[in-house]
């Protein structure tokens, strides 16, 4: 019995000790989450998130983990926000003109000639600081979604495979590549584009065929997806501002323990300011690139830069009755 007594003892101690190991295993197991956006290697989006998942892991130990699916590898950034959304993906990167198709709030960002480049501090301090910010997250939270970064993505110019840009007449005409985003086909309509929505991951292949013959898009982004090996002409008509917006799974995010919140909140900032000055020279390099392809790039006077925000004014007009008020506001103070 004694020998019984001791075996048993023994036994439930093993036990014991083996719950607590599993359990300790269990807590010591890293979190991971999955980030799928569309942009090119080495895009100023892309080393963002790259730096980003750095600092995170940096500040975790290890602890929590980011696993990267850029490229389109989980299709384009409407395919991975829908995914977010449903939590099928714990993170995802839209464009600000693709999340016009969640909510049409977004727009407020791309309206045309709403931002400029001189202003773009005192826009980073009401993002990153200001109500404009909380506001977007708001906005993000009534679709099931947590604003993580505010990704610097840059002013976009038209760009042509076939026909000189050296006005806002030779736009005419031109079947040019936009998002769904319904400011985007207004602006190029307005302009008497005809505007064909195409999917990012396939517009390299439309301009070579000739599906389309123009686009808008930072030199930035177009140099690293290569589309200058097609792209003949270019104008700087930084007709409007986007953000590469990063997106969590609100439930996911809420039940984060409030240190991870803290560590991907501090990570997310230190990264953004990172990569907005990474931002300025990734674009200095693509202008380089586009010269040294032979790119004509027209640069518009003042005058031609007036004539596209007047062409324009009527999306604006249009635009502002869909969006909320005080996010056009906040836009606004900051242009001021």
């Amino acid at each position: 019995m004694r020998k019984l007594f001791f075996a048993t003892a023994l036994a439930a101690t093993a036990c014991l000790g083996m719950s607590l190991f599993s359990q300790d295993a269990f807590a010591e197991k890293p979190l991971t989450l999955r980030l799928g956006h569309p942009m090119a290697p080495g895009n100023n989006v892309t080393v963002g998130y790259e730096k980003f998942k750095e600092l995170v892991e940096q500040k975790s130990n290890k602890k929590i983990r980011i696993q990267i699916f850029g490229n389109c590898q989980l299709g384009s950034d409407r395919v991975t926000t829908e995914a977010a959304q449903a939590g099928t993906l714990d993170m995802s990167s839209s464009s600000s003109p693709n999340l016009a198709s969640f909510s049409k709030a977004f727009m407020a960002i791309d309206l045309p000639y709403v931002t400029d480049p001189k202003n773009q501090d005192k826009l980073y301090k009401a993002l990153d600081e200001g109500d404009l910010g909380k506001a977007l997250d708001k906005v993000a939270g009534g679709i099931g979604l947590k604003t993580i970064m505010f990704s610097e993505y840059g002013y976009r110019n038209f760009v042509s495979a076939k026909k000189p840009l050296n006005s806002v007449q030779d736009l005419m005409n031109l079947k040019v590549r936009t998002t769904d985003s319904p400011v985007e086909v207004a602006v190029a309509t307005e302009l008497g584009m005809n505007p064909a929505p195409v999917a990012w991951g396939e517009t390299y292949t439309a301009l070579q065929q000739g599906t389309v013959d123009a686009e808008g898009n930072t030199f930035s982004l177009l140099n690293d997806a290569k589309h200058t090996e097609v792209l003949k002409y270019a104008m700087d008509s930084q007709h409007n501002y986007s953000m590469h917006v990063l997106l969590m799974n609100k439930k996911k995010w809420d039940s984060l323990t409030p240190e991870q919140q803290k560590i991907i909140a501090e990570a997310a900032h230190e990264a953004l300011v990172w990569q907005r000055a990474e931002t300025v020279k990734l674009e200095k390099l693509a202008w380089q690139a586009f010269r040294d392809r032979g790119i004509t790039i027209h640069m518009l006077t003042p005058e031609q830069r007036e004539e596209l925000k007047k062409k324009t004014a009527p999306v604006r007009e249009k635009f502002a009755k869909e969006i909320p008020a005080e996010l056009l506001e906040l836009i606004a103070a900051t242009q001021k």
